[in-house]
C-alpha cells in the first residue's frame, strides 16, 4: 500500500467515572491536575500507550505479501538498542557496500516497516553507538501526534482510605488490617487532540491500513485496560475531520495538494464540537455524560459527510450514547 494523502484532524473524548485516568508520579499518583485552571490533564504518552497495548493485542494477520509489520518497539521488556541493531543489520542485507549514510536510511525504513509504533508515532533510533548515532535518520518524525487530554470543567480528586485484612511483613502478623488509599476522580469528560500528517506519512510509510487500525485501536483503547484504578474509562466520541480538496476531477493535481496541506485550521473545525460541551442549566459540576449538552450535531453534514466548512469530510467513528 501507499502513504496516506489525506490530512487528519481528529477530536476525541473520553470519560472516566470514579478513577485515576492518569496518576502523576511527582505527586503520589493523584490525577494529573493543570495547577492554574484545576482541569485534568491525561498525558500524550499516556494515550499513545494505550493505542501501543491494543495493537500488541490485538495485532493484525500479518500476509506474506504485506509491506509493513505490526510489532511494537517501546513496550515492557524489549531492549531498545538490541532491535534497532537489528534494523542496521538487517536493513544493510541487501545492500552489499554503502556508506554510512546509506545503511543509516536502510535501518530507518526497515524500522519504520517492522515497528508500527515507530511508523506511526517516529521515535528517537540513535541510541547507541552505531550508524544512527548522529544521523539525520537517527530521529523519526511520525505522523501522528497527539496533545494532552484536558477535562472540560475542573475537577476534585478525591483520596479515598481503604484497608486490607492481609499483611506484607511477618512483624505486622498480629495486626488486623492495614491501611491504603486510591485517588480518584468522581467524573469528568476529557477532551484530546490529535492530528495526521500526510508529509510524514510519506516518510514512514504509514498507509491505509495503518489508518484504519489507529481509529479502531482508538475506540477500543480503553476496552481492555480496565485496573482498580481505571475501572469505567469510556471514549464518547471520536471526530475524524478529514482534509479531501475543493477541487473537481478536472484539477485533480490541485485537490491532491490542498487535501495534504488542509482546507481549513484545525481550531475551527474542533470550535463545532467544543461549543456545545457545556454543562446542563442548573448544574455546577458534572456526574456523567449525560450532563453535558448533546454534541452529535455539532456540525450540519451533507449525506456525503461534507461538513459546513468546504473540502472537510467528517466522520464520526464513535456516536455518542
Amino acid at each position: 500500500m501507499t502513504a496516506i494523502t489525506n490530512r487528519h484532524d481528529i477530536l476525541i473524548l473520553f470519560d472516566v467515572t470514579n478513577g485515576n485516568p492518569n496518576g502523576d508520579p511527582d505527586a503520589g499518583n493523584l490525577p494529573r491536575i493543570d495547577p492554574t485552571t484545576n482541569k485534568g490533564l491525561v498525558s500524550d504518552v499516556c494515550l499513545k500507550r494505550k493505542v501501543r497495548n491494543f495493537i500488541t493485542q490485538f495485532p493484525p494477520t500479518r500476509n506474506a505479501d504485506d509491506t509493513n509489520g505490526f510489532s511494537i518497539l517501546v513496550q515492557q521488556g524489549n531492549i531498545l538498542n538490541d532491535k534497532i541493531n537489528e534494523g542496521i543489520a538487517k536493513g544493510a542485507e541487501s545492500l552489499g557496500k554503502a556508506t554510512d549514510k546509506q545503511k543509516a536510511e536502510a535501518a530507518m525504513k526497515w524500522l519504520c516497516r517492522e515497528f508500527y509504533d515507530v511508523r506511526t508515532f517516529g521515535g528517537v533510533l540513535s541510541t547507541g553507538d552505531d550508524v544512527l548515532k548522529g544521523s539525520a535518520y537517527g530521529q523519526v518524525r511520525g505522523p501522528v501526534q497527539f496533545t494532552f487530554g484536558r477535562s472540560v470543567d475542573v475537577i476534585a480528586p478525591l483520596e479515598i482510605s481503604i484497608t486490607r485484612c492481609a499483611v506484607t511483613k511477618p512483624e505486622d502478623e498480629k495486626k488486623e488490617r492495614t491501611m491504603g488509599n486510591k485517588h480518584i476522580v468522581p467524573y469528568a469528560l476529557y477532551v484530546a487532540k490529535a492530528y495526521i500528517s500526510p508529509v510524514f506519512a510519506e516518510r514512514t510509510g504509514f498507509d491505509d491500513e495503518d489508518l484504519r487500525l489507529f481509529f479502531e485501536a482508538l475506540e477500543h483503547m480503553f476496552t481492555h485496560d480496565q485496573s482498580a484504578a481505571r475501572a469505567e474509562m469510556n471514549v464518547r466520541a471520536i471526530y475524524d475531520f478529514e482534509h479531501v480538496g475543493t477541487q473537481g476531477p478536472e484539477n485533480a493535481v490541485q485537490n491532491a495538494r490542498e487535501a495534504k496541506l488542509g482546507c481549513a485550521h484545525a481550531h475551527q473545525l474542533f470550535a463545532g464540537v467544543l461549543q456545545k460541551l457545556k454543562l446542563a442549566d442548573g448544574k455546577e459540576f458534572p456526574e456523567s455524560f449525560e450532563d453535558y449538552a448533546p454534541v452529535r450535531d455539532a456540525w450540519t453534514t451533507t449525506e456525503s459527510g461534507e461538513i459546513v466548512l468546504p473540502g472537510v469530510r467528517l466522520h464520526r467513528r464513535v456516536v455518542p450514547q
